[in-house]
């Protein structure tokens, strides 16, 4: 299991210093992330936090995992790998229209 947990159902009003706070009393925390919308600048309601062992990777789990915080139940549980998807073809190009066949397709109006 690895040291880097995801921590999820967090309040879009849960700060990084909230998160940091909860999480060393279960241990030395090497990094605490909250996941922030690019556009809006707004929580995304998770976070990743870097636990400094293996056993107090297991412990935060084991303490915080359902514990509340800012009146949200906690979910805490060891983050899986990133995995690739295939970036969204905002031009076309697969066959076919996304547009679909209303009233005026295919003429001036």
């Amino acid at each position: 299991m690895a040291t880097k947990l995801f921590v999820g159902n967090l309040s879009f009003n849960t700060s990084e210093g909230d998160i940091l706070d909860l999480f060393k009393q279960a241990g030395n925390v090497t990094s605490c992330e909250l996941i922030m919308d690019k556009f809006t600048n707004k929580s995304r309601g998770f976070a990743f936090v870097q636990m400094g062992t293996q056993e107090e990777a297991t412990k935060a789990i084991a303490d915080l995992n359902g514990k509340e915080l800012d009146g949200r139940a906690l979910t805490v549980n060891e983050a899986k790998p990133r995995e690739e998807r295939p970036r969204g073809d905002f031009g076309g190009g697969r066959g076919g229209s996304s547009r679909g066949g209303g009233k005026f397709a295919g003429s001036r109006y």
